[in-house]
Formats: structure tokens, sequence, C-alpha cells
């Protein structure tokens, strides 16, 4: 069997790290089709890994599953395409847009399986199979040894971790920001990681506070860090609440009961310290979302995932449909493909 790893965001990269090494211990072989920057920003875990930033490479390699962390992947390349997603955004719409790209959609957790076979029963083409998300596998095996020491995180400081998305309709950071100086405690070391798409005047007066913005793709040690994570409707709630630490939210769209849920700003600073105090108060809600939204929490989801695809033997069930044509989207593809110096930048 050969895998070849779609990956095109920074941020997809914690996504397939579990799964190249359940690979490289099988002795499967595998590649990664990467953007530039991906290219240029691999972890040392993915420092030996093949990497083909020409399609014609990435062709000749001949996977037999091409596993994409991200909403598309070239139609060009041979192979049995797989969404892994790049998160679980089970609020947002586009989380369930299907795009006519994958034959195998492979699920978090219930709620994500029950919502994509409805859609499957309209399309018939492709399978959905629920084996967990890969990243958290990585978040859950991260190695946590020193990790305060490394970020010079003093002793009895507190860490309050910002994750804002970049959505218009989710966001909380315009509000948020011009607060965050005034409730902040001596105690208290805050950090912020707000979304990759997030727009420049919002990151600049993020930047304006007495926090840390965090550069890297991985948020993975800042969750362990955090003591609390405020967000509003983001996928990095998932994540964190699988640690059994608290959240906050604002205005999230919905599972308002997963942590305490704000309306203004007003009320994060008691719900700070609430949370604070009192960290496993909503432990049982918590346990709860995350039994239908991601269960599998014993990091076995990459073990999962390549034991079912081995199991395939590179092959899909007869009798289904075909993909639709899909031509606006290849098109899409090659235009990018042709005129921008490969998509995938």
């Amino acid at each position: 069997m050969k895998l070849l790893f779609y990956v095109s965001k920074l941020y997809s990269l914690p996504v397939i790290e579990p799964l190249a090494k359940e690979a490289l211990g099988r002795n499967i072989d595998y590649a990664i089709f990467a953007s530039s920057k991906v290219e240029r920003n691999l972890p040392t875990s993915l420092s030996n890994a093949t990497v083909f930033r020409d399609l014609h490479d990435a062709i000749e390699f001949s996977a037999d599953y091409v596993l994409c962390p991200g909403n598309f992947v070239d139609f060009r390349l041979p192979g049995i395409k797989v969404e892994l997603f790049h998160g679980i955004g089970i609020e947002k719409p586009s989380h369930y847009k299907i795009r006519h790209f994958f034959d195998i959609y492979l699920t978090s957790g219930p709620v994500v399986t029950q919502r994509f076979l409805k859609i499957q029963k309209k399309h018939e083409y492709f399978s959905v199979i629920e084996t967990g998300w890969p990243k958290m596998d990585h978040i859950l095996s991260y190695d946590t040894s020193d990790l305060r020491a490394h970020y010079e995180i003093p002793d009895g400081k507190k860490v309050i971790l910002y994750a804002p998305t970049h959505s218009s309709r989710m966001e909380s950071a315009n509000s948020i920001t011009s607060i965050i100086d005034s409730i902040m405690k001596e105690d208290e070391v805050w950090f912020c990681k707000p979304h990759e798409f997030i727009g420049k005047n919002v990151l600049d007066q993020l930047r304006k506070n007495n926090l840390v913005i965090v550069d890297s793709y991985d948020i993975t040690p800042y969750l362990h860090l955090a003591d609390v994570l405020v967000s509003d409707t983001s996928s990095v709630l998932y994540e964190f609440m699988a640690l059994n630490k608290p959240v906050i939210t604002m205005n999230t769209l919905s599972r308002e009961d997963k942590g305490i849920n704000i309306n203004s700003t007003e009320q994060l600073r008691s719900a700070l310290d609430r949370s604070l105090e009192y960290p496993l108060e909503f432990a049982e809600e918590r346990e709860r979302h995350l039994k239908e939204v991601n269960p599998r929490l014993d990091c076995s989801i990459s073990s999962t995932v390549l034991s079912l695809l081995e199991n395939m033997a590179g092959k899909l069930p007869a009798g289904r449909r075909r993909k639709p044509m899909n031509l606006f989207r290849k098109m899409q593809v090659l235009y990018h493909s042709r005129f921008r110096k490969g998509y995938l930048r």
C-alpha cells in the first residue's frame, strides 16, 4: 500500500503527523505532495519523508490512497481520494459541503457521521466511515515534559489561551481585543493563536495588547500549557476539551453548555475566574460532547485509519455511482495549477 498526503496548509500538518508515524511503523510507503510553505516548515517527525512539489512526480508515485486534510485535492492524481478534514468544525456549514473530490469521508464522531450519511444517500458515490480525527492522536500523545520551562512560564502563573476564528459571523476578536489588557491579572500569562485567515486590522489590534501572539502553525503545545481556553465557534474548542480543561466561548453557535458561554465582553473576567477556580465544573458536559464529536481519545485513530485502508486493498465497493463531472471545480484546479505556478503554494 502506498499513501500520498496532500497538504497545502501548515495547520494541516498535525493531522497527518500521527498517520505518517503509524505508516512508518508498519513499513508503509508514503510521500507528501506539499505546498512550498509546507515543505519549508516540515516538522522533525516528517523531515525524512519524500516530498513532491511537481505534479508529475506525484502522479508517478502512483499512490493507492491520497489522504487530504483539506477541502480539495487534485483530481489528476491516481488513487482513492480520502477526506481527513482539517478540523472538527461541526458547527460550520462548510464542514459538510460536498465538493465532489473525495471517495471516502473519514468522520470524527457520531454527530458528524450521521449528517454525512444523510448527504451520502443523496449522492451515493462516496463512502462515510467513522474513524475519529487523526489530530487527536497528535494532541494526546504530545510530549509535554519541561513545557513550561521551554516557554518560560514562571511558577505560579496561570496560562490563558485565546484562539479566535476568522469568520465574520462567528468571530469574537473585534470585541475582546479592546478589553484584554484591562482584565489581565498579574499572575496570568496570555497567549493568542489567531486563525491563519484572520484580518490584518484585527491582528494589528491584538498585537497592541500585553499578550504573546503565537506564530507557530501548531497550537498543540499551547493547549497543554493553557489552564483555560477562550474562543467563539472553533474546532480548537474540542481539541482543548479532549485534555479535560475548561473552555469559555463568546456567542458560540451551538453546544453552549460545553463550558461557560458569554454574550458580552463584560462577562469574560468573571468567567475566567470561575473557570480557574472550578476547572472540572463542566467535565461531564465536555465528556458528553466529545462522545458525540470525537469519542476516540486513546491515540488509536491513526492505527484505525491505516488498518481500514489496508483492509480495503485500494478498492472501492462495487455498484456505486460515479462521481459527478464537477467541471467548474476541476477548472479551478487547472487554473491555479497552470497560471499561478501551482495552486499548492
